[in-house]
């Protein structure tokens, strides 16, 4: 029942939504672990651009 729920809330997110969550939960991690490497957007820029096309937003936006 609870994976039901989850499928069906994630399924009603927009695209910006959920980059936002995504964000939110990258600030999480970096105030956990100052030390974290990298920049997100870097590490999925071509799973951001996919995401973006997939949702009918300019892949260049």
């Amino acid at each position: 029942m609870e994976r039901q729920y989850t499928r069906e809330v994630l399924a009603s997110r927009t695209y910006v939504e959920a980059l936002a969550v995504f964000e939110a939960l990258w600030r999480q991690a970096r105030l956990l672990n100052p030390e974290f490497p990298g920049d997100w957007r870097e590490d999925i820029a071509s799973d951001l651009v996919l995401a973006r096309v997939l949702h009918g937003l300019p892949a260049d936006a």
